[in-house]
């Protein structure tokens, strides 16, 4: 058994697109429109690491998506959560986590989904404006 992916249902290509590729920084492995079924695919992935893939899923027809209890997040290991969470803010992203501890934050996608960004190795020491920032809303 191999781990595929995880695919999440986004209801506009484009800011997802600027979130997770733009802002969060993965690469878009492949994109698959597919009118006879009104729905595009498309598989992102951490730079070099094409094995944990993310799938957006977007149905072309209006639906209204609710996130359930039993979904928590997506976590990606990042070299420097500090300049993560410095070039996610840059593209207008909430810091709705801050990485106050130099080891751990959280953002949400443009359709609610909560992406947790884990400090590769050890915790970086505590840092400003991270360590004094207040948690904003949930995550």
């Amino acid at each position: 058994m191999k781990y595929l992916h995880t695919m999440v249902r986004v209801t506009d290509v484009e800011a997802s697109l600027r979130f997770y590729r733009d802002a969060l920084g993965l690469e878009v492995l492949s994109r698959r429109d597919v009118p006879q079924g009104r729905f595009t695919l498309i598989f992102l992935a951490a730079p070099g690491d094409a094995s944990a893939q993310i799938e957006l899923t977007h149905n072309w027809d209006p639906e209204t998506y609710h996130g359930g209890r039993n979904f928590g997040h997506v976590a990606y290991a990042v070299p420097d959560v500090y300049a993560a969470c410095r070039r996610l803010a840059d593209h207008g992203v909430t810091i709705l986590r801050p990485p106050r501890d130099g080891r751990m934050a959280f953002v949400r996608s443009p359709d609610g989904i909560s992406i947790e960004l884990l400090q590769e190795g050890a915790a970086l020491p505590p840092a400003e404006p991270w360590a004094s920032m207040p948690n904003t809303g949930s995550w």
